[in-house]
């Protein structure tokens, strides 16, 4: 498996590169279909007293969904290790999912004939959260090296191309990128669509049902 070792305001030691290559051998045995690891070191410093930190984000690639997990911490190694862990719990929960799948058959069951999904909840998006995004009320704070004031509650912004699957697919892969939740567009309704974790291998789905196009309103 080919590894790469990229890094964000912190050089990478050769005494890094060997730890990497000492946790690749357990990421391997575990998803021996991956071809390549890429792991991300970020360094964060801050101007307001808070400790500095490093973040490690591995990327998972090969035959299959892409897998990733990060971890943060004041020492790089220390959330290497905790990064290891994470991605190593995601790809040994996905393959018990799929064996316990096929042992137990359970979860969301779409029937052709009828168009009916059974076996997981669907619910609309409630209208406090429809007003939320189109008004743009949510506030949204974008990364940055430095923060001036320190506040504990930090919302990141990331944007990903639109991906067409089903409910099933969806499941399989927030559970390889090891989040509670999943957004999609349902390949069935080509609506909008979220998939979330409830208890167990219970999960859920909250999709948004539009009617029509949003009016645009041009101020003169």
């Amino acid at each position: 498996m080919d590894t790469n070792i990229v890094g964000v305001g912190v050089g990478i030691t050769d005494r890094f590169r060997s730890v990497v290559e000492e946790k690749v051998s357990r990421i391997e045995h575990l998803a021996p279909r991956a071809q390549a690891l890429e792991v991300k070191v970020t360094h964060r410093s801050y101007r307001n007293g808070r400790l500095e930190d490093d973040t490690v984000e591995l990327t998972l690639d090969g035959k299959g969904p892409v897998v990733r997990a990060e971890a943060t911490d004041t020492d790089k190694f220390a959330a290497l290790d905790l990064a290891v862990d994470k991605i190593s719990e995601q790809v040994r929960r996905a393959k018990d999912k799929r064996i316990d799948a096929r042992n137990h058959p359970r979860g969301a069951k779409f029937e052709k004939g009828t168009g009916e999904l059974s076996g997981i909840d669907v619910e609309p998006a409630s209208v406090e959260v429809l007003r939320a995004v189109a008004t743009g009320s949510v506030p949204v704070q974008e990364n940055s090296a430095e923060e001036e004031d320190y506040t504990p509650v930090v919302i990141r912004q990331k944007e990903f191309g639109a991906e067409w699957m089903t409910v099933e697919d969806a499941v399989d892969r927030m559970e390889l990128v090891g989040h509670d939740f999943f957004l999609f567009i349902d390949a069935r309704t080509d609506h909008p669509s979220v998939v979330y974790r409830r208890k167990g291998w219970d999960y859920g789905v909250i999709a948004l049902a539009t009617q029509a196009s949003p009016v645009v309103e041009i101020a003169s």
